[in-house]
């Protein structure tokens, strides 16, 4: 992963900085991840990528602004999604997907391209979430496959990475203020946001509010997380590549601790 900042000024809660960050990583259930044909009917090709380009203008941010189209926080748009790219399916579902409790900067009716800068970190992210999961049905065994989809970015995003870790935007138990926050940048067309992970303590994260600025995606690894037991550490394995990954050097497996409050 390459990052690059620039400080823009802004506010003392969220600044602004220019974010250059490549091979970001998200990981996603196997189950849920498109296969290659369908990757090859993202990507427009002949006769209709003429059409493809008519789209892309329809659905252009500056366009859509241009002729009085707002987007909603709590609602996207078939006009926001991407067309004529490879994994275009995989970037929408990111933001058509959601839960009636929201994410840390998303909610109900909108979701957003959440990814750590690194590996670890989206693992981390995970296991935590899984793990509650698993908790909620009452179970401590459980094996799932994740694919990893790379993304770059390079825009303005606002900076949380100076927040202080006790502040209530990073909260490990509610998303209240940190919902509340994000709808405020982005009815000040904000475009996502940089901060630093609260399940992996080392790491960074972005949540991207707009599809068309995940560019470059492409599938990576695929991992098997297993669940095992009760205060025993989650099993990663990587399971299979994809030619992003392919002349990459990776450990085949790891074990990564759980949240006790949520195995014990």
């Amino acid at each position: 992963m390459s990052l690059k900042k620039t400080p823009l000024g802004g506010g003392n809660t969220s600044p602004l900085s220019f974010v250059e960050a490549f091979n970001t990583v998200r990981l996603i259930p196997s189950q849920y991840s498109p296969n290659e044909s369908s990757v090859l009917a993202d990507v427009a090709r002949g006769a209709d990528l003429q059409k493809a380009f008519d789209f892309d203008n329809a659905t252009n941010d500056r366009l859509l602004l241009e002729a009085g189209f707002r987007p909603e926080f709590d609602s996207i748009d078939e006009r926001e999604f991407v067309h004529g790219i490879p994994y275009a399916s995989v970037i929408n579902a990111a933001y058509a997907h959601y839960t009636e409790e929201g994410n840390r900067f998303s909610v109900y009716g909108r979701n957003a391209w959440y990814a750590g800068l690194e590996l670890a970190t989206s693992q981390a992210e995970v296991i935590f979430h899984k793990t509650i999961e698993l908790h909620e049905m009452g179970k401590v065994t459980q094996e799932v496959t994740y694919d990893e989809y790379l993304a770059d970015f390079r825009c303005n995003l606002h900076d949380l990475r100076e927040l202080s870790a006790k502040s209530s935007i990073l909260s490990p138990s509610s998303y209240k203020d940190s919902q509340k926050l994000a709808e405020n940048l982005f009815g000040q067309s904000s475009l996502g946001l940089i901060y630093p992970s609260v399940r992996d303590h080392n790491g960074t994260c972005i949540a991207c509010f707009r599809p068309a600025l995940v560019t470059n995606v492409r599938k990576g690894m695929t991992y098997c997380f297993r669940w095992v037991g009760k205060g025993v550490p989650v099993e990663i394995e990587a399971v299979g590549t994809h030619q992003s990954r392919s002349e990459e050097g990776w450990r085949s497996s790891s074990r990564v601790e759980p949240l006790a409050l949520f195995i014990s």
